[in-house]
């Protein structure tokens, strides 16, 4: 993951240096009330993980699970996008958006001799959840002012997300609704036809995705025969999302 975070950052770097800086491309295209685009995106998922205050005692098979990390997932999203020109340095932007990916949780596996807690290291387990999340955003985005064919800018927004791509067959079963907030830097590079914005945003959910095991019940999940243990060891899932995204405008 480390070198394809750094390729695309040598891309972004040769991109905004080759970029023509003696002619002003769209001089007007800011002036605009309100315009349309899309955006590309590649995404590295994961989770906030929150163990349960006492840890889990498994006496038939004589485990204990540790929740360690959450390994990141890397994905890719496509959305769309509506910007209102509220003033000279502040737009509106509706941002609806699909995501595609999955974020893992790993596990630390501990035998237990006699009951006691200072077993030795087991296994290793990673299960992972399948994220298929439809964004509904809203951001505000203030820029500075235009040098030539860049305009710098940040972005602070949020919204709600409902997973699609929710399974009933994995050993987490991840809630469908989930809130949350979103920074961003980015830069308008224009073309003479167009406007790209590369920009890495970062967003952390409030919702706590977990359904515990005592709801599972209700919602008819074909848990695993013996696999509770993944669930009862979390008290507290949330999301975590960093992008790198290019807007077309």
């Amino acid at each position: 993951m480390t070198k394809n975070v750094k390729q695309l950052a040598v891309f972004l770097m040769f991109v905004v240096f080759v970029l023509p800086i003696k002619a002003q491309h769209n001089p007007y295209v800011d002036d605009k009330l309100i315009h349309f685009g899309f955006s590309l995106g590649v995404d590295f998922l994961s989770y906030g993980v929150e163990e349960t205050d006492s840890l889990m005692q498994m006496e038939k098979i004589g485990t204990v699970y540790h929740t360690r990390t959450s390994a990141p997932g890397v994905g890719f999203s496509v959305g769309f996008i509506a910007d209102l020109r509220l003033a000279r340095h502040l737009n509106l932007r509706f941002c609806p958006g699909m995501h595609f990916g999955s974020r893992t949780i790993t596990y630390k596996n501990y035998t237990i001799p006699d009951a006691s807690i200072s077993g030795t290291n087991c296994t290793n387990n990673r299960p992972s959840v399948l994220c298929l999340p439809i964004d509904i955003p809203l951001y505000l985005k203030w820029s500075a002012e235009r040098e030539v064919n860049y305009r710098p800018y940040v972005t602070l927004g949020g919204g709600v997300s409902f997973d699609i791509g929710r399974s009933k067959d994995k050993v987490i079963l991840q809630k469908t609704t989930d809130y949350f907030m979103e920074v961003g830097i980015g830069c308008d590079l224009y073309f003479p036809w167009f406007k790209l914005a590369p920009e890495i945003r970062y967003r952390i959910g409030f919702n706590n995705m977990l359904t515990p095991t005592k709801d599972c019940e209700k919602e008819d999940w074909k848990l695993p025969a013996g696999d509770f243990f993944y669930t009862d060891a979390i008290s507290k899932l949330t999301n975590q999302q960093l992008s790198l995204v290019f807007n077309f405008e």
